[in-house]
């Protein structure tokens, strides 16, 4: 990589200053990023183009030296030819972000009610509304983010988690090795009724439906509106 440039790209909304080991370190909010092969997929690519990175969650990587533009401009080439792409602007990072908390605050929920049946349980395990795992995070009133979630994507963050939850139901019914009534659980459903309920408004098919004429058949996390 070229490092002949004097200009910085430090002002760019889609990265962010960061201390990382007493370097210099710019933050990347990173779009599209579902799972934990998207995090190496992300980590292998930054690597090979030579920056140090220090950190790589869903949404975003910490990697140093501080890009230059021209650096910039080829992270963000490469990592549209994986599938990924860098947020551009405050409101699309901000949105960036809430989507990567919303897949965290799922599997949060998915870990607790895990551990509720082992523990012999069968009771409701949600003990944190996602509005509070968010806010806690990002330190902005709910409110705002939520308005600036339904400007970008127009659709609410509650709603988009139900989409997040449904292809998640999805998927759990392609492996075939939990009942209803179990996914129903660990998804932090109140009872298969309100899961089947839910899954109807969504798909427009009973769970019966879509198993018998749609097996395997999910949308991908990152086209989900």
């Amino acid at each position: 990589m070229t490092k002949t440039r004097d200009k910085q790209s430090g002002s760019s909304d889609s990265i962010r200053p960061v201390s990382a080991g007493g370097q210099d370190a710019h933050k990347l909010r990173i779009k599209n990023m579902v799972c934990d092969r998207c995090i190496m997929s992300v980590r292998d690519l930054l690597n090979t183009l030579g920056f140090e990175v220090s950190g790589v969650t869903l949404g975003e990587a910490v990697v140093s030296p501080v890009p230059y533009d021209d650096q910039l401009t080829l992270i963000e080439r490469e990592l549209n030819s994986i599938g990924f792409e860098l947020a551009r602007d405050r409101r699309e990072e901000t949105v960036t972000v809430i989507k990567s908390l919303l897949i965290a605050y799922l599997s949060k929920v998915e870990a607790q009610s895990r551990a509720d049946k082992k523990a012999g349980g069968n009771g409701d395990v949600i003990s944190q509304p996602v509005s509070e795992f968010i806010t806690s995070r990002l330190h902005r009133s709910y409110s705002s983010l939520s308005r600036s979630f339904s400007a970008k994507e127009g659709i609410t963050i509650e709603k988009y988690l139900i989409r997040l939850r449904i292809e998640r139901v999805k998927e759990l019914l392609s492996y075939d090795e939990l009942t209803l009534s179990e996914i129903a659980h660990q998804l932090g459903y109140s009872s298969v009724q309100h899961l089947s309920a839910q899954f109807r408004k969504v798909t427009g098919s009973s769970v019966t439906e879509y198993k018998t004429n749609n097996p395997g058949k999910r949308s991908k996390l990152d086209a989900l509106s």
